[in-house]
């Protein structure tokens, strides 16, 4: 197939590539994009010149940090190629391109075969319901093995990968038996005789599409090997209806931010047309809605922004102007996006010397924040203190090395420390109010235990007569825009379905913040009343170790309060999976990378937060105390004779207004 055509390009496709680090992720894009026609020369990532590496930072780690955007044409086709980090401390700056794609590219080495961030790349994958085309790379590598590390896709991922190297269109009878299975109808023609051979491709591009089937190829990216033929693959089993939706209402979804001379989101064009001055709807997660005019338009390759008049459905682009906008945010007639999957389970504290303006610091880290809203910057006032989030040590040193290139800052930051949450074990009412003079608002909620990993979740029993609706939207709101604490640690609280009862405004004295301290109040009472826990983040782990150390490992295990399942003989290796706390498991590398001498290895990924196993001994060591916390507190206030006065959150229900049983 040609890379160029004499004809303009007419399907827009969105592709990303993603891989584990070190897999090859940015090397095939090098690839792509050459024989796209979008480079001259080939950049590598230890020359220090990828293309799609364009901050000083990534071209001296040689490792991607930020997404990098780039398009190429291949067929009758235009591909938005969206780059992501594979470095797992990184992986929050994956996830929030995964919505903007209509496809993805997995890139798998079959040197060091199917990682654990390669199963929680696969898991995102289906999360967001992104299909999914694989390039199984490094055949060149001593050692690899295509065959080996595609049994282990099929294992661990889905039965569905099937090799096409050389596909072209065509179906041979062995083919045939390998794809017909893959769903019931095509099985029922095939075995029947009457499927049509030009029927064959529709539907793999369905199958494809419906992420029932995922197309493996293989090959070497640092040498092109495979990788045309790669190209041939997607333009044949790819497909995207975009164009039929160009007259449609606009609507985008925002997937990133950046700073430089100016404010630039990143857009992800869902429906119609974006022009340049344009007034738009910005919709933010929390239900805030506002209107903002586009400044400027621009596309982004590599690290060359250049200004265009519009931008059309299923195409990429950098809007100013939208000041309000933050990735996962709806623009026009595009809704936002959901919570996120993952998020850091580490924090750190950040030092800095004290002839620094406190004033310009802090604006420094919540420019970051806005660029990687999971760091959740906090600024401590009475302890004068501020902690990021962070996914690990990697992170921590490209912070270091921002604030110093960007802002000028020496920072340093102290040892990781774990990120526990809280949550509830039983049912509780809960009741706020707030009503000093000229001021009044109540509301009374059920706060029960929601199941681990749904987060805060909202519904409304309260009957419209008793409460306008409007009233219960703002209540909502006010639920999701605080990451409320806990009582044992003041640590984020998550998994509790906050139910509205009932509630009551006043026609002349309510008004717009009365609610919101009412919902924080109401929140904060019935976590005193509620029996709490504490959370710690767990990880899955697999560990690849020769068969003499497999007893040690497993002994290891058991003594960080972890579980496993049997090891697993793979030639003389035994591989052993499981899950652990964080908290305790957080170093084992370097612990099985010594006593192995090198010969052994250990993945871990994020696998969602259990009951602390030393709990007494966190909430000892934080020394927190609930109602020493003024931020957050737990009483309501009243008024009587025209002032407000404090009532304590133990004695709180007795004075509410409201009939709530």
């Amino acid at each position: 197939m040609a890379e160029k055509e004499e004809r303009e390009p007419k399907r827009k496709i969105c592709v990303g590539i993603l891989a584990h680090v070190d897999a090859g992720k940015t090397t095939l894009s090098e690839q792509l994009l050459y024989l796209g026609g979008a480079l001259r020369e080939r950049g590598r990532v230890d020359h220090g010149d990828a293309f799609l590496d364009t901050e000083p930072i990534e071209r001296e780690r040689g490792i991607t940090v930020f997404s990098g955007q780039a398009d190429f044409c291949w067929g009758n086709s235009v591909y938005y190629l969206l780059d992501t980090p594979g470095h797992t401390d990184f992986s929050a700056e994956m996830e929030r391109v995964l919505p903007a794609l209509d496809y993805a590219i997995l890139v798998v080495s079959c040197a060091e075969g199917v990682q654990g961030h390669t199963e929680t790349l696969w898991r995102l994958l289906a999360h967001y319901n992104v299909p999914v085309l694989l390039f199984l790379n490094k055949i060149d590598r001593p050692g690899a093995d295509a065959a080996r590390t595609l049994t282990q896709l099929r294992r661990k991922c889905s039965p569905a990968a099937v090799l096409l190297d050389g596909f072209s269109g065509e179906i041979n009878n062995a083919l045939a038996e390998e794809l017909a299975p893959l769903d019931d109808d095509l099985l029922t023609r095939y075995l029947d005789g009457t499927i049509a051979p030009d029927e064959w491709l529709p539907e793999l591009r369905r199958l494809v599409r419906e992420r029932r089937l995922f197309p493996c190829f293989s090959g070497s990216a640092l040498r092109g090997e495979g990788v045309r033929e790669f190209l041939d693959g997607m333009e044949l089993l790819t497909e995207t209806d975009w164009e039929e939706k160009e007259d449609a209402p606009f609507g985008a979804m925002a997937y990133q931010v950046r700073r430089g001379a100016s404010r630039l989101v990143w857009l992800k064009i869902t429906s119609g047309t974006l022009r340049c001055r344009d007034e738009v709807l910005c919709r933010a997660a929390d239900g805030t809605q506002t209107r903002e005019k586009v400044t400027e338009l621009l596309r982004c390759r590599g690290g060359r922004l250049t200004p265009i008049e519009s931008a059309c459905a299923g195409e990429l682009c950098c809007a100013a102007g939208l000041s309000s906008v933050r990735a996962g945010d709806g623009v026009g007639d595009q809704p936002p996006a959901g919570p996120r999957e993952l998020t850091p389970v580490l924090l750190s504290r950040a030092q800095w010397d004290e002839s620094y303006d406190l004033r310009a610091v802090l604006a420094a880290f919540r420019t970051l924040e806005d660029e990687e809203p999971a760091l959740s910057v906090e600024w401590n006032e009475p302890l004068r203190e501020l902690r990021v989030h962070v996914m690990g040590e990697v992170q921590l040193e490209i912070l270091r090395e921002l604030m110093e290139t960007r802002f000028g800052f020496s920072v340093t930051f102290g040892d990781c420390e774990v990120l526990y949450r809280e949550t509830i074990e039983d049912t509780v009412h809960a009741c706020g109010h707030f009503e000093p003079l000229r001021h009044y608002a109540e509301v009374h909620f059920l706060l029960s235990p929601g199941p681990r990993g749904s987060g805060i979740t909202f519904e409304s029993r309260c009957p419209l007569d008793v409460l306008e609706k409007s009233w219960q939207n703002l209540i909502r709101t006010h639920v999701f825009e605080k990451e409320h604490k806990g009582v044992l640690l003041g640590a984020p609280l998550t998994d509790v379905k906050v139910t509205l009862l009932t509630g009551r405004a006043h026609l002349k004295h309510t008004e717009g913040g009365d609610f919101r301290e009412a919902v924080y109040r109401a929140i904060r009472q019935g976590l005193m009343h509620a029996k709490s826990r504490v959370l710690e983040p767990w990880c899955a782990f697999s560990a690849a170790v020769p068969q003499e150390y497999a007893g040690r490992v497993m002994a290891d295990v058991q003594r960080l309060y972890g579980t496993f399942s049997p090891p697993v003989q793979e030639g003389e290796t035994a591989v052993i999976e499981g899950r652990a706390p964080v908290s305790t498991f957080l170093n084992y590398q370097r612990e099985l990378t010594a006593f192995t001498r090198g010969r052994g290895s250990v993945s871990i990924r994020f696998d969602g937060c259990e009951p602390c196993h030393n709990e007494a001994e966190v909430i000892a060591a934080r020394g927190y105390q609930p109602e020493a916390d003024t931020e957050n507190p737990a009483g309501s206030v009243f008024c009587s004779h025209g002032a407000g006065y404090y009532v304590p959150w133990q004695e709180a229900e007795s004075h509410m207004h409201c009939e709530w049983k």
